[in-house]
């Protein structure tokens, strides 16, 4: 049996719950239950594409720091350099006309995109690492205020990006500086990459082998620990993977403040 299997039946009854949960995430989107697609089908050959330009920083949705369900965000003074991996998520008809954080309307038909951390507006490239597409969002809303997620898609970019019907999907948000060009949406070859849920990164081994054991009932087999420079000193990193299933990264993290780890992030291969 591989790792992956023994871990999926290791987590088997709250896999459950999390697939079933995981199903609503295409139906009601990133934002919050009870939305939708819209009602009609959308031609998106006829979405225009978003270039890059220099905007001020909106009146609005740019504190230092702001606090959701319990939680501090701390908004980037700048987007420049920016780079992550993780999971994306979309919302559409249910906010479709509302305000954002902006203070814009939200266009559900536009390519835009909801980010806890970076300024609005900006603008991002978002690859679809499951298929190779790739697209630029101007990010103008804050969210999405979830675990696992790192941008909220609008319904149009979620669309192009072939991520309404599956509801999430395993991207990377890369920041561009104004005036940027870049192609529209193509589908590229998609490379295989490994997702994992890195849970700590300790200077003693003794720690980390400490936190691998109080973490075995997740799933022993995938729970491993690697060496690593950071800051010119030898760190040992706990992680458990890899993974390529979003609701089972969504069942381990929503387990892992039980075994007392309250801070997370996702990695990628090397990343």
């Amino acid at each position: 049996m591989s790792r992956r299997c023994i871990a999926y039946k290791a987590l088997s009854p709250l896999l459950g719950l999390a697939l079933l949960q995981g199903a609503g995430c295409g139906l009601f989107g990133g934002h919050g239950g009870g939305d939708s697609a819209p009602a009609g089908r959308v031609d998106v050959t006829r979405i225009p594409a978003v270039l890059p330009k220099y905007e001020p920083k909106s009146r609005y949705g740019n504190p230092a720091s702001y606090v959701v369900f319990g939680k501090r965000y701390h908004v980037m003074p700048s987007a420049s350099g920016y780079v992550e991996r993780g999971v994306a998520s979309w919302y559409g008809a249910k906010f479709h006309g509302r305000r954002t954080s902006s203070g814009e309307t939200y266009n559900m038909y536009a390519l835009s995109a909801a980010h806890t951390r970076l300024p609005l507006p900006s603008y991002a490239r978002v690859t679809n690492l499951e298929n190779g597409r790739h697209l630029v969002v101007r990010v103008n809303d804050r969210g999405p205020f979830h675990d696992n997620r790192i941008i909220d898609l609008s319904y149009a970019a979620a669309l192009k990006l072939g991520i309404v019907k599956k509801g999430t999907a395993w991207v990377e948000v890369r920041a561009l500086p104004a005036g940027q060009a870049t192609p529209g949406t193509f589908k590229a070859a998609a490379g295989k990459a490994d997702f994992y849920i890195q849970v700590g990164a300790f200077r003693q081994q003794a720690n980390a082998e400490k936190l691998r054991r109080r973490l075995k009932p997740l799933g022993a087999p995938l729970i491993s620990i690697s060496r690593a420079m950071a800051h010119g000193q030898r760190a040992y990193r706990v992680r458990i993977g890899p993974l390529t299933d979003i609701a089972l990264a969504d069942a381990i993290v929503a387990r892992l403040a039980h075994y007392g780890v309250l801070e997370h992030r996702i990695v990628v291969d090397a990343l």
